[in-house]
């Protein structure tokens, strides 16, 4: 039998898709070959140097092994055709359109009866009408990833992932709720309701928004904690932030602003301005005041001026969170920003990007000195090699727990702990240095 290798690229939905093909190929028959390693590639396309990345891998993938065959799917595959469909060590292209046949389709290849016909899986994404449930597991399946929504209906000027993802999508609060219990019984403690765009959820049938659908979780499962990916700054109601006083819900958010100049969002083709960005900030710590935010940013987008940016960078200032994920501009083929005619210098594109980099290290740092002495509710996720315990906190912390009695703590227990230094780890984020207080009941 054939033996499958995944290596995945890109956001939590990707490693979100990966687990769904895990489980659509685990059980695969795939013996006509049995030596072949059948390499799995679920590339992200969101810049087209993660189009380049994935292709690389490929190359180095049949270099190491030339009697492997590389299967190429995700992003990348339905919207770089003219990368992909060309590319020689690429022996199977099954874009998104036809991820739900992957399965298929391989062993047809190995079989013989599509290796001198078809090589490409790809049709039009806007037609695909379905939400596959499922999905994998983190190891020690303390975490897991739930899709609630897929694709997106904003086409921003920046962006391409419509384009690889089609329009917006859900998943039914039913089948929802069906998937978190069977995620609670397999020991999951954890989980991150992931997507496209999230805050476009919707259920037609109970007429049910992502707010609705929290309601839902929270009183018809027991899952101990609930976590949520990106929000636009005009997503977060307060009737949502009301919600975290259920404390099954982790304070933690990330929003993707990617700007807050008004005018560089218009530009993006974004729906709010940036005194909406800083009214949600502040609307967050005011409602949710332990919350950790993170952020998505954007800079040296092709209209953005360097008054536009010091607009950004003054606002974000001002403005209370926690952590900035920062990124140059890069011009992506099949976007409207990439046929505008002005353009940000590469040079000055760095520029702006350290300068935002270093406030943002500056305030992480400091968000991090602040949780000395507080005591944490840590999920323990997996041992580490130096005798500690590695675990996450509610509010998105690495917490390493010192453990100077020798208790057994298991993965997947969550527990209590006392934070009492401030670790660094060359390229990392803050890790918090805490001592075990004991089991949470």
């Amino acid at each position: 039998m054939s033996e499958f290798e995944f290596h995945t690229f890109g956001c939590k939905v990707n490693t979100y898709d990966t687990g769904l093909l895990q489980n659509r190929l685990k059980d695969s028959t795939a013996a006509v070959d049995s030596q072949k390693k059948i390499h799995i590639i679920n590339s992200c396309a969101v810049t087209a140097e993660a189009t380049t990345e994935a292709l690389r891998k490929a190359r180095q993938l049949k270099r190491q092994d030339p009697n492997s065959v590389i299967v190429l799917t995700g992003c990348s595959a339905q919207v770089d055709p003219t990368l992909v469909d060309i590319a020689k060590e690429v022996d199977l292209v099954v874009a998104n359109s036809h991820k739900t046949e992957i399965r298929n389709i391989i062993q047809s290849y190995l079989s013989a009866e599509l290796k001198t016909t078809q090589k490409v899986f790809r049709s039009n994404i806007f037609r695909k009408e379905d939400l596959e449930p499922g999905g994998g597991v983190e190891k020690n399946h303390t975490r897991s990833f739930l899709k609630v929504q897929d694709g997106c209906n904003s086409f921003c000027t920046f962006c391409v992932i419509p384009y690889a993802r089609g329009k917006s999508r859900s998943l039914g609060v039913r089948e929802i709720i069906k998937r978190v219990h069977e995620l609670v019984a397999l020991g999951v403690k954890e989980i991150v309701f992931t997507g496209i765009h999230i805050g476009d959820y919707y259920d037609d049938e109970l007429g049910a928004d992502f707010t609705e659908l929290l309601k839902h979780v929270l009183g018809e499962t027991a899952v101990a904690r609930v976590r949520l990916s990106s929000f636009e700054p005009i997503e977060i109601s307060e009737e949502l932030l009301r919600m975290f006083q259920n404390e099954r819900l982790c304070p933690h958010f990330h929003m993707s602003i990617q700007s807050a100049s008004s005018k560089v969002l218009k530009d993006m083709k974004r729906k709010y301005t940036g005194d909406q960005v800083r009214a949600a900030l502040d609307q967050i710590k005011t409602l949710v005041p332990q919350a950790f935010v993170g952020m998505d940013v954007i800079v040296g987008f092709p209209t953005e001026s360097l008054a536009d940016f010091e607009e950004t960078f003054l606002n974000l200032s001002a403005s209370p969170w926690n952590k900035i994920h920062v990124f140059p501009y890069s011009e992506r083929q099949g976007t409207r920003a990439a046929l505008m005619a002005e353009k940000v210098e590469g040079r000055e594109r760095k520029i702006r990007a350290r300068r935002l980099r270093e406030l943002s290290g500056d305030r992480l740092a400091a968000t991090a000195q602040k949780q000395l002495g507080s005591i944490k509710k840590v999920l323990i996720l997996k041992n580490a090699a130096h005798g500690g315990t590695m675990g996450l906190s509610r509010d998105y912390f690495s917490v390493d727990i010192q453990n100077q009695d020798g208790i057994s703590i298991q993965g997947g227990e969550e527990v209590l702990a006392q934070v009492h230094a401030v670790g660094n780890r060359e390229g990392n984020d803050p890790i918090l240095i805490a001592k075990y207080l004991g089991a949470l009941t």
